[in-house]
């Protein structure tokens, strides 16, 4: 119980890591990007955002579950809605 209390809580702060950057299809959208050039935009703008949850979980310490979950939400966040 109390691991998932932990884990609620930890998401609830992983949007914060990119609460001032804009969501990478926001920027797609922005610089007026179609086809394949989006794509590709995204695709590396999914990377980048993966290695940068991949530190933060680091630095919260997480592991398995907790780390998964955590950087799952954290690129969705980044990633933003298709």
């Amino acid at each position: 119980m109390f691991k998932k209390l932990i884990v609620i809580t930890i998401l609830g702060f992983a949007g914060s890591a990119f609460a001032q950057d804009a969501t990478c299809t926001a920027n797609a959208t922005e610089k007026k990007l179609s086809g394949a050039a989006k794509t590709s935009f995204l695709k590396k703008c999914e990377k980048d955002a993966a290695a940068k949850c991949d530190i933060a979980s680091k630095e919260k310490k997480l592991s398995g579950a907790a780390k998964n979950s955590f950087s799952k939400k954290c690129v969705r966040d980044a990633v933003g809605a298709a």
